[in-house]
């Protein structure tokens, strides 16, 4: 049977053969889970067409369509809009992060056929034998075939952070990855059935889950909610009690509920955020988690890992540092230890490259290379025993071989000592009492664009804290050539306190951290966030994947170990640190955006309900009723011209200010006092237009004209203020729906199609005043609430 041991065992080494592979797939045992991808065409047309926006609108749609009064029915064409332009929006981002999904996935190596080939994930069939080494990740369930030091974390799956050594049988699951030695695996579980096979299927949707912003909105559409339902209730019984023929009284039904619906916040933030996908693919950043896009404009501190970010990821051996008497040529001992290791580190590779040459020493026991104790080693038959690694880990404190290792890493070089060790290296107490034989000395180059991106952050008011798992020497030498504010005061993690309180201190006023651990690195984070922080975590290898993981939002290099790109928000697929502050823009334009459209969509809101209630009040209270003063031809104009264009092109303009908490709060006291003197504004010059009689057709046009021309003054007021801080494009956007709305009133077609006619000059006058006064209104209700509360949206 397939996967049976008897037929697998005799060809472990060669792996599948073809045909097997084509049986396999033929019976279905394939990894069939779908890429960590956007979600469906169909999941985007059906979200973007059928919303409940869009049936409030056709339902009204349908209202006016039965008058006959064909024109009042443009609102209708938001239907259109929400729907085509969320659409197109949306599937241009998928077609980014799908293409680019596939670009940053994790590649297994598998072996078939007695060769080693990278294949997709879900290339991968049942039975087939998997490689793995440092930094890899599981990405099916399996049993291990063989394994040479091979140590798991399952820190993903299980929350334990403590390495997991695996032997010959042992089962791996998927979703944990390599973090010390090599092997290889026979894959069990594949599909759906593997572990972490759910998991993975959600963890790439498209989608605003657990963002801020995205709750914030929810929360201002459900007070808005409570709002709409006595309004919209005062409003129908209103229009349809009075003594108005029913076609004209359905047209003001229609007019008053249409503008209190935000139709389009809800668009305006799908659409900034399938931009801000869209243009950060351009750049090769693959965004893995929408909210990260929103969560980097709110972060204060970034922690970075020096090799791979401030530095290039390759090495370079400069020099062979002897130590006292040498009885084995310093370069056999790295050469026959360098051959140990099937999938070297940037240092071993380094020496690699320079001694090829291969002794044809036996191991006998093999230590490789871990993050957490910070050397590794071989023990060789008639060879003795030997480690190579950080020599202040090796080294007791004193020693004139560590002072010395001390002195050289000060100049911002990486030094390794290859030392003898008293025993073989896979004892419980390796490496035991160290002899030092040789400092070796490598040489990392630092990215010419760091400097400039760390100077960005400066401007920005972002911290940056380096955090090493390098000698702290050298950590610090290196920010100290890129002038990292406090980087002449490395700290060595080892020194840090115990204590969370004076852990926290320490971490706060430190800008530079060398001999870190893994688990150092989440503990600084941790801390960071315990004093209000938000975080951001840049690294590449697998000793980084705990802190990218806790982070508020964890930054991978595209050409780091797949475990850290699979736990990552974002991932730099061109490995440059420079495009983090372009990331960085992009979630500051979106959140800042957002919040200066969702004041103009919410005023609007307000001014339309308070204006229904005031139309509505007089019939509840035995008056005369009042007609609603617009009908829905003019809300359209006035949404069209005040709100909906600029808000598009406030919603993808730069915007570099960091993102604050309050969100709801600080947009709820922009659009209320606004709202509040728009609508009074409206209704004053309405009533005065009016002047209590009972208006004829042509006074009726009259007065709802005067209305809104103060509403639409006091609206292109709100824009304008909003707008700030002004460029050449937002003179030009203002000044351009300026001139537009005041087309509208004086073009002949214009004025017989919308059916306005501002009667005389008197009356225009008026308008202009009550618009005056409601813009004075504005201004002071701004002023009240930001003495109470500090600065308005609009102050800025």
């Amino acid at each position: 049977m397939p996967g049976d041991e008897r037929t697998t065992t005799p060809r472990l080494e060669q792996g599948l053969s073809a045909a097997d592979v084509a049986q396999r797939v033929a019976e279905g045992r394939t990894n069939d889970v779908p890429p960590r991808a956007s979600r469906t065409v169909w999941d985007i047309v059906r979200s973007n067409v059928f919303s409940r926006i869009n049936a409030i609108f056709a339902v009204l749609l349908a209202i006016v369509l039965s008058t006959g009064y064909l024109i009042d029915g443009m609102f209708g064409l938001l239907i259109i809009a929400n729907s085509v332009v969320g659409m197109v929006q949306e599937l241009r981002a998928k077609r980014t992060l799908d293409a680019l999904s596939i670009v940053g996935q994790a590649k297994p190596r598998v072996r078939r056929g007695g060769a080693t080939t990278e294949l997709a994930p879900n290339e991968v069939v049942a039975d087939d034998v998997i490689e793995i080494g440092p930094g890899d990740q599981i990405v099916v369930d399996g049993k291990v075939l063989a394994g040479d030091g091979l140590e798991v974390d399952e820190s993903l799956l299980t929350g334990e952070s403590d390495p997991v050594g695996k032997h010959l049988g042992d089962h791996v699951l998927s979703g944990s990855y390599v973090v010390a030695g090599v092997g290889a695996y026979r894959a069990t579980k594949v599909g759906r059935e593997a572990y972490a096979a759910r998991l993975a299927e959600e963890a790439g949707k498209f989608t605003l889950v657990n963002s801020e912003l995205r709750r914030g909105i929810d929360r201002i559409l459900r007070f808005i909610t409570f709002l709409l339902v006595p309004a919209g209730a005062l409003s129908i019984y209103n229009q349809l009690s009075g003594d108005q023929a029913l076609p004209d009284a359905l047209r003001g039904m229609v007019a008053a509920l249409v503008p209190m619906v935000p139709e389009g916040l809800v668009l305006m933030t799908s659409i900034a955020f399938a931009v801000g996908v869209i243009r950060l693919g351009r750049r090769q950043c693959l965004v893995n988690e929408l909210p990260a896009i929103e969560g980097l404009a709110r972060v204060d501190v970034v922690c970075a890992d020096k090799t791979g970010t401030l530095t290039e990821n390759s090495m370079r051996l400069a020099e062979v540092h002897p130590l006292g008497k040498i009885e084995v040529p310093p370069e056999q001992v790295l050469a026959a230890l360098a051959a140990l290791d099937t999938r070297p580190n940037p240092s071993i590779a380094a020496i690699a490259r320079d001694y090829p040459e291969r002794p044809g020493w036996e191991p006998t026991a093999v230590a490789p290379f871990s993050s957490a104790r910070k050397w590794s080693g071989g023990s060789f038959a008639n060879h003795g025993d030997w480690v190579l690694g950080a020599p202040d880990v090796l080294l007791e404190e004193g020693s004139a071989e560590r002072d010395e290792a001390e002195r050289i890493a000060g100049r911002g070089l990486r030094v390794l000592l290859l030392g003898r060790a008293d025993g073989p290296v896979d004892r419980p107490q390796a490496p035991g009492r160290v002899t030092a034989v040789a400092l070796i000395v490598l040489e990392q180059r630092v990215r010419p664009e760091a400097k400039a991106t760390l100077d960005y952050f400066a401007k920005q008011g972002v911290s940056v804290k380096i955090i090493s798992g390098d000698n702290a020497a050298s950590v610090g030498a290196v920010a100290g050539s890129l002038r990292l504010p406090r980087s002449t005061e490395p700290v060595d993690s080892r020194t840090l306190p115990d204590a969370p309180d004076h852990f926290a201190d320490a971490v706060e006023r430190t800008s530079v951290f060398g001999r870190v651990t893994p688990e150092q690195k989440r503990s600084i984070v941790h801390a960071l966030q315990r004093r209000g922080h938000t975080v951001a975590m840049t690294g590449d290898g697998v000793n980084d994947v705990l802190a990218l993981k806790d982070a508020d939002i964890g930054v991978a290099m595209g050409s780091g170990s797949p475990a850290s790109r699979a736990v990552a928000q974002i991932v730099l697929l061109d490995n440059s640190f420079a495009t983090l502050p372009y990331v960085v823009g992009e979630g500051r334009r979106v959140i800042g955006n957002i919040e200066r459209v969702s004041a103009l969509f919410l005023t609007k809101t307000v001014y339309s309900v308070l204006l229904a209630i005031l139309v509505g009040v007089p019939g509840l209270i035995g008056m005369d009723v009042l007609p609603y003063p617009f009908l829905p031809r003019h809300v359209t104009i006035t949404g069209w011209f005040t709100i909906g264009l600029p808000a598009f092109v406030l919603s993808l303009a730069p915007n570099n200010e960091r993102a604050r908490p309050g969100f709801v709060t600080r947009v709820m006291r922009t659009a209320v006092p606004a709202g509040v003197a728009a609508s009074a504004a409206c209704f004053a010059s309405y009533l005065l237009a009016r002047e209590g009689q009972q208006p004829n057709y042509i006074d009726q046009i009259h007065a709802s004209t005067a209305a809104l021309i103060t509403l639409m003054t006091v609206a292109l007021w709100v824009l304008a203020m909003i707008a700030r801080p002004y460029v050449w494009w937002k003179w030009a956007l203002v000044a351009g729906m300026a001139a537009l709305s005041a087309l509208m009133f004086v073009l002949p077609l214009t004025r017989e199609l919308f059916l306005l006619d501002p009667g005389g000059y008197t009356e225009t006058l008026v308008a202009l005043g009550c618009a005056a006064v409601g813009i004075l209104l504005v201004q002071l209700g701004w002023r009240i609430s930001g003495r109470v509360a500090g600065t308005a949206l609009s102050d800025r």
